[in-house]
């Protein structure tokens, strides 16, 4: 059965983008955006806004990832034991090179970015609404499989919600429990991995 990761916040310590976003964004855009993700506006909505206002070179966003980016305990082992596919609404201009430090071959599958100096853009991966949460989400790249799901946030719960087995942590843990839907809790990944040995 495929084991699909989120990236920011489930294989890196911290949401990557919304370090990105908090050191080089519009905080105050930030902090409104992230207050209204779920009421009134979709997932897609929000990331085009808040990175409309990063104007960073590509290059210089990358080695700053690069450099500031941390790997959540036991992401090495299960990626060299179980090959799992990251799934993200992140991007792969950002995604990719953290994992090239990690000297790390995945599959991504994720978003591209436009990184115009006047603000960055987005170019979605899929943009199908999902006839289930009714907006373009993670379930749709995994229509017809069978998986493992491991995430932590916003972007996590449809594709959590029709999975085989769920390792969650921080707001699709509260999401999920809300709900009163069966998960496992992770901490680390060292959690996961022991829990599919």
């Amino acid at each position: 059965m495929q084991l699909v990761l989120d990236w920011d916040g489930t294989c890196t310590d911290v949401d990557g983008l919304h370090m990105l976003l908090e050191e080089f964004g519009d905080r105050e855009v930030y902090e409104q955006m992230e207050g209204v993700l779920g009421a009134g506006l979709t997932l897609h909505e929000v990331i085009a806004t808040e990175i409309a206002t990063i104007e960073l070179p590509l290059d210089f966003a990358v080695g700053w990832m690069r450099e500031h980016v941390t790997m959540r305990a036991g992401f090495a082992e299960l990626a060299e034991g179980r090959s799992p596919l990251i799934l993200s609404s992140g991007f792969h201009e950002l995604i990719e090179p953290v994992l090239a430090r990690e000297r790390i071959e995945l599959e991504v599958r994720a978003n591209r970015l436009d990184a115009r100096p006047d603000g960055w853009r987005p170019i979605w991966r899929d943009e199908a609404v999902c006839a289930t949460c009714g907006e373009p989400c993670k379930r749709g790249a995994l229509t017809g499989q069978r998986y493992i799901f491991v995430g932590d946030g916003y972007s996590d719960r449809c594709a959590a919600v029709a999975a085989e087995r769920v390792f969650a942590r921080d707001g699709l843990a509260r999401y999920l429990d809300g709900r009163r839907l069966s998960y496992e809790r992770f901490d680390t990944l060292h959690d996961v991995a022991a829990a599919l040995t």
